[in-house]
């Protein structure tokens, strides 16, 4: 089997619970490399959940998620230490959060943002490392001459170009993506999504993109799976599901969508 053959990630049973309350439960699915699958459904539908545990941030309460390591063996996340856990998600792994300040070091410069990400896969040379960053900051559309301005000053759709800057200069092989474009203004998020749009496909990564909107969804996405109450009630090619929806739920969205 190739490389472009295996799965990068599977989740097999993920279940979490918090308390007596569902998170998620009983979520099985294969992601293939260069794949991006959409996880959608309203508040508290259990998608965010089920991205934190796909992410390791959060462990299931049953069921396994493996990972297809760059040497191309599979590990059960859990089986990981905490440091190469850490060590995943700052090389291998990136994870864009809905709110910016969540996934930037807000008292450093954005070069410093971009840089560091560097630094963890053994970048040493200063110029080498201000030059990549410069290079990512004008290619996620944010002025080069703001290398060493904070985050601070920068408005909500500059920061989560940074963020993704930050995410994306080690070349990861897969990024969560949490309500990429949450928050900001109707033309900001066109914006955003054209500019994401156009880096997963560039650089080949697998994503998993959780989000509320139907929008996001049909334009970034190959596959997407619908959840509601914590379980997957529908599943298919992102098209497919969309034009043709078979579950009750996602056809109440879809009409919801199309009534406004």
């Amino acid at each position: 089997m190739t490389d472009r053959e295996a799965p990068l990630l599977e989740a097999r049973g993920v279940s979490h619970y918090y308390g007596a309350r569902l998170g998620c439960r009983d979520v099985s699915f294969s992601l293939w490399p260069g794949e991006v699958l959409a996880i959608v459904g309203e508040s508290g539908s259990g998608k965010t959940t089920l991205l934190n545990c796909l992410a390791a941030s959060l462990p299931p309460t049953a069921g396994t998620v493996a990972y297809r390591m760059r040497d191309g063996v599979s590990r059960d996340l859990a089986s990981l230490s905490k440091a190469e856990r850490r060590f995943l998600m700052r090389t291998d792994w990136g994870f864009v959060h809905q709110n910016p300040a969540d996934g930037l070091r807000m008292t450093v410069s954005a070069g410093a943002n971009v840089g560091e990400r560097l630094m963890a896969i053994g970048e040493r040379h200063y110029g080498d490392i201000r030059q990549s960053a410069i290079g990512w900051l004008e290619r996620v559309e944010v002025p080069a001459d703001r290398v060493d301005d904070d985050p601070r000053g920068f408005s909500g759709g500059m920061r989560q170009r940074l963020q993704i800057a930050r995410n994306l200069v080690t070349a990861p092989r897969l990024v969560f993506m949490d309500e990429p474009t949450g928050g900001l203004d109707v033309s900001v998020q066109a914006r955003l999504l054209d500019l994401i749009r156009a880096l997963v496909a560039d650089l080949g990564m697998a994503a998993i993109v959780v989000t509320h909107d139907l929008a996001v969804a049909r334009l970034l996405s190959h596959r997407m799976m619908v959840m509601k109450g914590g379980v997957v009630v529908e599943e298919g090619l992102t098209d497919r599901v969309l034009d043709d929806p078979q579950a009750p739920y996602t056809q109440l969205l879809v009409s919801s969508i199309l009534q406004v």
